[in-house]
């Protein structure tokens, strides 16, 4: 019964979420593209010309948004490149290269590379979070784990000025991952975009510039 009130609640939230209905009347496919363009607009992320990957992009709210700023090029299509990675299927969105499986595979990065073709990469996009089980050290170890992945995917394929944005959860391994940010990046900022619900511990942590670049 209780379980049924808390899904009715959810539902009558989601559908009455002023984010929820702005991403249905622009065509994005989750609220969450809002996240990334507060960030963005703050941050001056996403610009013509750049190659960004977006990891766990599906359902592809975020790759979208990318797509749209990088749209205009002459001819038709974008200036830019847009590789999105993620374990589960997305539906294709023009000018996106998707690629299906795990980044930490090596079949993954070999096609990865395919598309790279050589070049380093501008902006590393992470809206990836772990299924949470509501034990606090065991949701902080998932998160910790895919936020460490993340940079090590960004110290291997980011440019020296390049930028890293991942999801985190502000709480037990918070100042952790901080940390190992600060020791990864020249600038480091926390964010905690309108679009992120006010009970969520959500909170996004942003990196720009490599340190130990050659």
């Amino acid at each position: 019964m209780a379980k049924n009130k808390l899904n009715k609640n959810w539902l009558h939230d989601h559908i009455n979420d002023p984010f929820v209905k702005l991403a249905h009347k622009e065509g994005y496919r989750a609220r969450a593209v809002y996240k990334l363009k507060e960030i963005d607009e703050q941050e001056k992320l996403i610009k013509p010309g750049q190659v960004i990957v977006d990891l766990g992009a599906t359902p592809g709210s975020w790759s979208q948004y990318v797509r749209n700023k990088l749209a205009g090029a002459a001819g038709g299509g974008i200036n830019g490149t847009i590789i999105g990675l993620d374990l589960l299927p997305m539906e294709p969105i023009a000018d996106v290269h998707f690629i299906l499986g795990d980044f930490r595979e090596a079949a993954m990065l070999a096609e990865l590379e395919q598309v790279l073709a050589g070049r380093k990469v501008d902006v590393v996009l992470s809206d990836i979070a772990p299924n949470l089980s509501g034990i606090a050290f065991v949701d902080a170890a998932g998160v910790e784990h895919i936020i460490e992945l993340a940079l090590e995917f960004a110290k291997d394929h980011l440019k020296p000025s390049g930028c890293l944005l991942v999801k985190c959860f502000n709480g037990t391994g918070y100042n952790e991952n901080l940390a190992k940010f600060r020791a990864t990046f020249k600038t480091v900022a926390s964010k905690k975009p309108k679009a992120s619900k006010d009970k969520s511990s959500e909170i996004f942590l942003f990196g720009r510039g490599l340190k130990n670049s050659v």
